[in-house]
Order: C-alpha cells, then sequence, then structure tokens
C-alpha cells in the first residue's frame, strides 16, 4: 500500500521572528513564542535564526539552557521546529546549520552545503543532502542558496521527497529570484516547496526581505508573508 495514501495531511507553519545578532536568550524566547502561536505541526524559522544572521555572532551550543523554552514549546504543542544556528561540529569546523527541536530536546539534522561569501571565510560546507520524515512525510532540507543549486535539489530529491523545506534570508534582489524560481522547482520535482525568510533590522543585511512561502507541488503560490517582522503563515500538506 502507498503510505502516502494512509498519512495525515501535515501543516506546516513558517515564522520570521523579530532576531538580533547574538542574543540567543531573546531569540529563543521569540522562537518560542512563535511556535506556540502558529498552532502546527512542523515550524520552521529562517537561516541563522537562533543567533541572528550576523557573521560575527558566537556559534550556538545545542545544550545551552537558553534553548529550554523552545524545547518546551514543542512539549506543549506536540510541534516540531526547525531552526537556524551556527554550530561546531566534533573536528571543530563550524557550519551553518538546521537543527531540530521537540519534546525531546534538540538535534541538529542539516548543515548547509553551498555557504556563499562571506559564510564561506568562517562556514565549511556540509557533506550531504538530508531528509526528516515527519508523520509520513519526507522533508528535504534546505538553507538559503542551497535552493539555487541545482545540484543541491536534485540529490534531494533523489532520497525520496514530499517537500523542500528551508530557512533563508534575501535581500530585495534575492527575494526577486526565489519568487521566480521556486514555482519552476515545486513544478519540475512535483513537490511542496515551503521557505522561511529572515525580516526586519536584526542581520548583517541592510534589507531583509521577509517573503515566507509555500509552493504546491503544481507550482502556484499558497500563501506569502510580507516583509514585516513577527509574520507566521501556515499551510497543510494532503
Amino acid at each position: 500500500m502507498d503510505s502516502s495514501s494512509t498519512r495525515p495531511p501535515l501543516t506546516i507553519a513558517l515564522a520570521q521572528p523579530d532576531l538580533r545578532p547574538g542574543d540567543l536568550e531573546g531569540n529563543a524566547a521569540a522562537h518560542a513564542d512563535a511556535i506556540r502561536a502558529a498552532g502546527a505541526r512542523v515550524v520552521v524559522f529562517p537561516e541563522l535564526s537562533l543567533s541572528s544572521y550576523a557573521m560575527a555572532a558566537p556559534t550556538v551550543d545545542l545544550d545551552d539552557p537558553a534553548l529550554a523554552p523552545v524545547v518546551r514549546a514543542c512539549a506543549e504543542t506536540g510541534a516540531i521546529a526547525l531552526a537556524g544556528a551556527p554550530v561546531c561540529d566534533d573536528r571543530g569546523r563550524e557550519h551553518i546549520a538546521m537543527v531540530r527541536f521537540d519534546a525531546d530536546g534538540v538535534a541538529p539534522v542539516y548543515r548547509k552545503m553551498f555557504p556563499g561569501e562571506p559564510e564561506a571565510v568562517r562556514f565549511s560546507p556540509g557533506e550531504a543532502p538530508a531528509v526528516l520524515e515527519i508523520d509520513g512525510w519526507r522533508l528535504g532540507l534546505a538553507i538559503c542558496r542551497d535552493i539555487k543549486i541545482d545540484e543541491h535539489i536534485a540529490a534531494t530529491s533523489a532520497l525520496g521527497i514530499d517537500a523542500y523545506v528551508g530557512g533563508s534570508l534575501h535581500d530585495p534582489a534575492g527575494a526577486v529570484g526565489r519568487d521566480g524560481l521556486m514555482p519552476q522547482v515545486a513544478a519540475a520535482y512535483g513537490v511542496w516547496i515551503a521557505l522561511s525568510c529572515f525580516a526586519g533590522p536584526g542581520s548583517d543585511y541592510e534589507e531583509a526581505m521577509g517573503g515566507s512561502a509555500v509552493w504546491s507541488p503544481d507550482g502556484s503560490l499558497v500563501d506569502q508573508a510580507d516583509d514585516q517582522p513577527g509574520r507566521i503563515i501556515t499551510a497543510t500538506l494532503t
């Protein structure tokens, strides 16, 4: 039997909270608030959301007690949160990572494979694509520039995915490129696309355009946030 015929719909929320560089405690609180407000099974946050997108921000220790509010929010709501953070691996290399929060704690689930400039000065590339399975749905993971790299979406899709899910930050030109490219990728691979995108002043960018969005497998836009911090959009994948 095709498991897709028996799995429940998946409700996914994209949050673009107001974040501040290096303020782990404050940013974690903003994540917890968004998780509670979203009312979704999966809540996705922008690239480097826990530290804010700031190249000078320190790496995040995933055992830091400051992250406990995010775990509690997931436990209270039954949500799984996918947040962004700069992390160190066991060889001392720094990565731009996606980390999973749930009632049991926090763990890295993906490391950005295609860092841009000036990211590559500090961060090492991840070594492999990744899929996270939630309630029978296979979510291919991506971080920002990954979504523009044909090699990345092809390799991730080859793992067998239902959706391509990521955290990003886009300036005005990048936002235009994203909104033109993502419908094509969704339709070409027949997958949902859900991108949570940084909004507001708390990053290295003069303008972070928000625009978190969900596209359906036929390439049509399901919903999209504006450029303001604090927005949350929700879609149900069926």
